[in-house]
């Protein structure tokens, strides 16, 4: 582990400061490093709420690479002037691979739930613009 923060692919159910929910963790119950561009998603567990969320099938949590969010965050800054936190530019990556498969007359909505001025260092970091 230590590559990523993708609890749902690589965790399993455990105890991280007080909460059962999925945790990124070795076999002897060790808390696993973790890795996300995104400050806000690297962290070795996931809330309860979207844990029970998870594994009623109420919701589908999927995994997005560090460059998948950086891709998304250009895309959307370049088509429409909104620089997101990376957090949620995970979640516009998802929506850009799933826009394809998609009819015309379907509609995405992607919450864009914070701001990326505060993600300005980072995306210095690690963004190579033209």
């Amino acid at each position: 582990m230590g590559d990523h923060a993708a609890r749902f692919r690589g965790g399993s159910p455990g105890v991280l400061q007080g909460t059962y929910s999925y945790v990124l963790q070795d076999k002897a119950g060790q808390i696993a490093l973790t890795h996300s561009v995104s400050a806000g998603l690297d962290y070795p567990s996931i809330g309860p709420e979207h844990a029970m969320l998870q594994d009623s099938g109420r919701a589908e949590y999927v995994p997005a690479s560090d460059a998948e969010a950086l891709a998304a965050t250009t895309l959307l800054a370049r088509t429409e002037g909104i620089i997101p936190a990376l957090e949620s530019a995970h979640a516009v990556a998802e929506a850009i691979k799933r826009a394809p498969k998609m009819k015309k007359a379907e509609v995405v909505i992607v919450n864009i739930s914070g701001r990326g001025d505060k993600d300005v260092g980072i995306l210095r970091e690690n963004l190579k613009l033209d």
